[in-house]
Protein backbone atom coordinates (compact mmCIF):
# COMPACT_ATOMS: atom_id res chain seq x y z
CA UNK A 1 0.00 0.00 0.00
CA UNK A 2 1.40 3.69 -1.30
CA UNK A 3 1.88 5.68 2.30
CA UNK A 4 -0.73 8.54 1.20
CA UNK A 5 -3.75 5.83 -0.19
CA UNK A 6 -6.90 7.08 -0.28
CA UNK A 7 -5.71 10.60 1.43
CA UNK A 8 -7.13 13.73 0.01
CA UNK A 9 -4.54 16.68 -0.65
CA UNK A 10 -5.01 20.06 -1.45
CA UNK A 11 -2.10 21.71 -2.80
CA UNK A 12 -1.59 25.51 -3.65
CA UNK A 13 0.12 27.33 -6.61
CA UNK A 14 -0.01 23.35 -8.00
CA UNK A 15 -0.02 24.76 -11.57
CA UNK A 16 3.89 24.55 -11.96
CA UNK A 17 6.59 25.19 -10.67
CA UNK A 18 7.24 23.73 -6.76
CA UNK A 19 3.89 23.36 -6.54
CA UNK A 20 3.76 20.81 -9.21
CA UNK A 21 6.30 18.72 -8.58
CA UNK A 22 4.51 18.21 -4.72
CA UNK A 23 1.14 17.57 -6.16
CA UNK A 24 2.49 14.81 -8.68
CA UNK A 25 4.27 13.65 -5.56
CA UNK A 26 1.50 13.18 -3.57
CA UNK A 27 -0.41 11.50 -6.42
CA UNK A 28 2.20 8.93 -6.62
CA UNK A 29 2.19 8.11 -3.12
CA UNK A 30 -1.68 6.80 -3.66
CA UNK A 31 -3.50 10.59 -2.52
CA UNK A 32 -6.25 12.07 -4.35
CA UNK A 33 -5.02 15.64 -5.37
CA UNK A 34 -6.78 18.71 -5.71
CA UNK A 35 -4.77 21.61 -6.56
CA UNK A 36 -5.44 25.23 -7.00
CA UNK A 37 -3.93 28.24 -8.55
CA UNK A 38 -4.34 31.85 -10.29
CA UNK A 39 -3.17 30.52 -13.63
CA UNK A 40 -6.70 28.76 -14.83
CA UNK A 41 -5.54 27.50 -18.19
CA UNK A 42 -2.13 25.90 -17.12
CA UNK A 43 -3.82 24.59 -13.66
CA UNK A 44 -6.62 22.70 -16.03
CA UNK A 45 -3.64 21.33 -18.26
CA UNK A 46 -1.82 20.38 -15.20
CA UNK A 47 -4.57 18.32 -13.86
CA UNK A 48 -5.52 16.77 -17.33
CA UNK A 49 -1.64 15.38 -17.41
CA UNK A 50 -1.32 14.33 -13.66
CA UNK A 51 -4.53 12.99 -13.03
CA UNK A 52 -5.15 15.44 -10.72
CA UNK A 53 -7.99 18.19 -10.30
CA UNK A 54 -7.69 21.78 -10.34
CA UNK A 55 -9.64 24.74 -9.01
CA UNK A 56 -9.31 28.57 -9.69
CA UNK A 57 -8.04 30.45 -6.64
CA UNK A 58 -6.61 33.46 -5.41
CA UNK A 59 -4.90 32.19 -2.05
CA UNK A 60 -5.14 36.02 -0.68
CA UNK A 61 -8.87 36.39 -1.19
CA UNK A 62 -10.20 35.17 2.00
CA UNK A 63 -13.56 34.86 0.80
CA UNK A 64 -12.54 32.07 -1.80
CA UNK A 65 -11.03 29.87 1.20
CA UNK A 66 -14.47 28.47 2.48
CA UNK A 67 -16.01 27.80 -1.19
CA UNK A 68 -12.51 25.77 -1.90
CA UNK A 69 -12.44 23.96 1.01
CA UNK A 70 -16.10 23.26 1.04
CA UNK A 71 -15.88 22.43 -2.69
CA UNK A 72 -12.97 19.73 -1.98
CA UNK A 73 -15.26 17.93 1.08
CA UNK A 74 -18.53 18.03 -1.22
CA UNK A 75 -16.27 16.23 -4.27
CA UNK A 76 -13.88 14.13 -2.32
CA UNK A 77 -15.88 14.21 1.75
CA UNK A 78 -12.86 15.51 3.49
CA UNK A 79 -9.17 17.39 3.48
CA UNK A 80 -6.56 14.90 4.92
CA UNK A 81 -3.69 17.24 3.45
CA UNK A 82 -2.98 21.11 2.81
CA UNK A 83 -0.14 22.14 1.33
CA UNK A 84 0.41 26.09 1.43
CA UNK A 85 2.75 26.33 -1.59
CA UNK A 86 1.56 29.15 -3.19
CA UNK A 87 4.42 32.19 -3.09
CA UNK A 88 5.89 34.87 -5.04
CA UNK A 89 9.32 35.94 -4.83
CA UNK A 90 8.88 39.78 -6.08
CA UNK A 91 11.22 42.53 -8.19
CA UNK A 92 15.04 41.56 -7.94
CA UNK A 93 14.80 45.43 -8.58
CA UNK A 94 14.36 47.60 -5.51
CA UNK A 95 13.98 45.02 -3.41
CA UNK A 96 16.69 45.81 -0.49
CA UNK A 97 15.88 47.91 2.89
CA UNK A 98 16.20 51.25 1.12
CA UNK A 99 14.43 51.10 -2.15
CA UNK A 100 11.60 48.59 -1.79
CA UNK A 101 8.33 49.64 -2.68
CA UNK A 102 5.29 49.22 0.36
CA UNK A 103 3.32 48.07 -2.53
CA UNK A 104 5.80 45.11 -3.56
CA UNK A 105 5.99 44.49 0.28
CA UNK A 106 2.33 44.19 1.02
CA UNK A 107 1.92 42.13 -2.07
CA UNK A 108 4.66 39.78 -1.43
CA UNK A 109 2.88 39.54 2.30
CA UNK A 110 -0.41 39.03 1.23
CA UNK A 111 0.35 36.00 -0.94
CA UNK A 112 3.20 34.48 1.05
CA UNK A 113 2.09 34.88 4.49
CA UNK A 114 -1.76 36.30 4.42
CA UNK A 115 -2.52 33.27 2.24
CA UNK A 116 -0.67 30.77 4.35
CA UNK A 117 -2.66 32.19 7.07
CA UNK A 118 -5.80 32.54 5.37
CA UNK A 119 -5.59 28.39 4.20
CA UNK A 120 -4.56 27.70 7.76
CA UNK A 121 -7.03 29.10 9.34
CA UNK A 122 -9.60 27.52 6.61
CA UNK A 123 -8.61 24.05 6.68
CA UNK A 124 -8.57 23.67 10.84
CA UNK A 125 -12.28 22.77 11.01
CA UNK A 126 -12.17 20.83 7.89
CA UNK A 127 -9.42 18.72 9.26
CA UNK A 128 -11.23 18.60 12.95
CA UNK A 129 -14.48 16.98 10.98
CA UNK A 130 -12.32 14.65 9.56
CA UNK A 131 -10.74 13.49 12.68
CA UNK A 132 -7.17 14.79 11.77
CA UNK A 133 -4.71 15.89 8.59
CA UNK A 134 -1.31 17.48 8.05
CA UNK A 135 -0.65 20.79 7.01
CA UNK A 136 2.92 21.95 5.69
CA UNK A 137 3.81 25.17 5.03
CA UNK A 138 5.95 26.23 2.24
CA UNK A 139 8.74 28.41 3.97
CA UNK A 140 12.53 28.99 2.43
CA UNK A 141 16.18 29.08 3.79
CA UNK A 142 15.61 32.76 3.45
CA UNK A 143 14.16 32.78 6.49
CA UNK A 144 17.24 31.49 8.64
CA UNK A 145 19.28 33.95 6.64
CA UNK A 146 19.69 37.81 5.98
CA UNK A 147 18.24 39.11 2.77
CA UNK A 148 18.96 42.46 1.68
CA UNK A 149 18.52 41.55 -1.96
CA UNK A 150 15.02 40.49 -1.12
CA UNK A 151 14.02 42.20 1.82
CA UNK A 152 10.12 41.37 1.74
CA UNK A 153 10.34 37.54 0.11
CA UNK A 154 13.28 36.57 3.32
CA UNK A 155 10.93 38.52 6.12
CA UNK A 156 7.70 36.96 4.77
CA UNK A 157 9.23 33.65 4.97
CA UNK A 158 10.31 34.23 8.41
CA UNK A 159 6.56 34.84 9.66
CA UNK A 160 5.27 31.48 7.55
CA UNK A 161 8.07 29.36 9.99
CA UNK A 162 6.61 31.40 13.32
CA UNK A 163 2.80 30.98 11.81
CA UNK A 164 3.64 27.31 11.52
CA UNK A 165 4.81 27.03 14.80
CA UNK A 166 1.82 28.59 16.56
CA UNK A 167 -0.82 26.61 14.46
CA UNK A 168 1.11 23.69 15.11
CA UNK A 169 0.36 24.24 19.09
CA UNK A 170 -3.06 25.07 18.61
CA UNK A 171 -3.62 22.22 17.40
CA UNK A 172 -1.41 19.81 19.49
CA UNK A 173 -3.39 21.91 22.19
CA UNK A 174 -6.71 21.09 21.19
CA UNK A 175 -6.13 17.56 20.77
CA UNK A 176 -7.36 17.74 16.89
CA UNK A 177 -4.60 15.37 15.98
CA UNK A 178 -3.28 17.80 13.52
CA UNK A 179 -0.08 18.27 12.76
CA UNK A 180 1.87 21.30 10.94
CA UNK A 181 5.47 21.58 9.51
CA UNK A 182 6.99 23.70 7.24
CA UNK A 183 9.56 22.91 4.41
CA UNK A 184 12.75 25.79 3.86
CA UNK A 185 13.80 24.81 0.36
CA UNK A 186 17.32 26.30 -0.91
CA UNK A 187 17.91 27.69 -4.46
CA UNK A 188 15.69 26.13 -6.94
CA UNK A 189 15.64 26.39 -10.59
CA UNK A 190 11.87 27.07 -11.30
CA UNK A 191 10.79 29.68 -13.41
CA UNK A 192 10.41 31.92 -10.93
CA UNK A 193 13.78 31.67 -10.04
CA UNK A 194 14.79 32.03 -13.67
CA UNK A 195 12.51 35.17 -13.89
CA UNK A 196 14.79 36.91 -10.83
CA UNK A 197 18.05 35.28 -12.20
CA UNK A 198 16.97 36.74 -15.34
CA UNK A 199 16.52 40.10 -14.01
CA UNK A 200 19.67 40.41 -11.78
CA UNK A 201 21.74 39.27 -14.74
CA UNK A 202 20.19 42.04 -16.75
CA UNK A 203 21.04 44.37 -14.22
CA UNK A 204 24.60 43.16 -13.99
CA UNK A 205 25.21 43.21 -17.51
CA UNK A 206 26.01 39.48 -17.70
CA UNK A 207 24.83 36.63 -19.13
CA UNK A 208 21.82 34.49 -17.26
CA UNK A 209 23.83 31.34 -18.12
CA UNK A 210 27.12 32.96 -16.07
CA UNK A 211 24.50 33.88 -12.85
CA UNK A 212 23.17 29.82 -13.00
CA UNK A 213 26.69 28.97 -12.45
CA UNK A 214 27.57 31.06 -10.07
CA UNK A 215 24.63 31.10 -8.03
CA UNK A 216 24.73 26.63 -8.36
CA UNK A 217 28.26 26.70 -7.29
CA UNK A 218 27.15 28.32 -4.24
CA UNK A 219 25.19 25.63 -2.90
CA UNK A 220 27.99 22.88 -0.92
CA UNK A 221 26.59 19.78 -2.28
CA UNK A 222 27.01 21.70 -5.88
CA UNK A 223 23.82 22.00 -7.26
CA UNK A 224 20.42 23.37 -7.34
CA UNK A 225 17.49 21.94 -5.16
CA UNK A 226 15.05 20.06 -7.13
CA UNK A 227 11.76 20.38 -7.09
CA UNK A 228 11.43 16.60 -6.51
CA UNK A 229 13.57 16.66 -3.51
CA UNK A 230 11.20 19.26 -1.85
CA UNK A 231 8.45 17.15 -2.50
CA UNK A 232 10.05 14.30 -1.16
CA UNK A 233 10.12 15.81 1.87
CA UNK A 234 6.53 17.15 1.77
CA UNK A 235 4.80 13.69 1.28
CA UNK A 236 6.89 12.33 4.37
CA UNK A 237 5.68 14.92 6.35
CA UNK A 238 1.96 14.33 5.28
CA UNK A 239 2.26 10.71 5.73
CA UNK A 240 1.74 8.48 8.96
CA UNK A 241 5.92 8.41 8.58
CA UNK A 242 5.88 11.68 10.39
CA UNK A 243 3.07 11.05 12.95
CA UNK A 244 5.24 12.35 15.90
CA UNK A 245 6.58 15.34 13.91
CA UNK A 246 5.09 18.94 14.22
CA UNK A 247 6.11 22.31 14.61
CA UNK A 248 9.51 21.25 12.66
CA UNK A 249 11.13 23.39 10.03
CA UNK A 250 12.70 20.64 7.28
CA UNK A 251 15.49 22.25 5.65
CA UNK A 252 15.96 21.04 1.99
CA UNK A 253 18.85 23.31 0.24
CA UNK A 254 21.97 21.32 -0.25
CA UNK A 255 23.58 22.78 2.80
CA UNK A 256 23.32 25.97 2.30
CA UNK A 257 22.38 27.25 6.04
CA UNK A 258 24.35 24.59 7.72
CA UNK A 259 27.10 23.64 6.24
CA UNK A 260 28.00 27.11 4.72
CA UNK A 261 27.85 31.08 5.67
CA UNK A 262 25.63 31.53 2.40
CA UNK A 263 25.97 34.94 0.71
CA UNK A 264 24.10 35.88 -2.03
CA UNK A 265 26.52 35.26 -5.12
CA UNK A 266 27.87 38.42 -7.02
CA UNK A 267 29.63 39.67 -10.46
CA UNK A 268 31.92 42.29 -10.62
Amino acid sequence: MKRLDRKIALVTGGASGLGKAIALRLAAEGAVVVITDVQATLGSATAREGGLFFLEQDVCDEGQWPTIVADVEQRHGRVDILVNNAGILGPADGANPENTALESWRKIFAVNVEGVFLGCRAIIPAMRRAGGGAIVNLSSMADRLATPFATAYGASKAAVRHLTRSVAQHCAEQKLNVRCNSVHPGMIHTPMLARSIAESAQQRGVKPDRLVAQWAASVPLGDFTRPEDVAAAVAFLSSSDARHVTGSAFLVDGGLVNCNTYKAPDIP
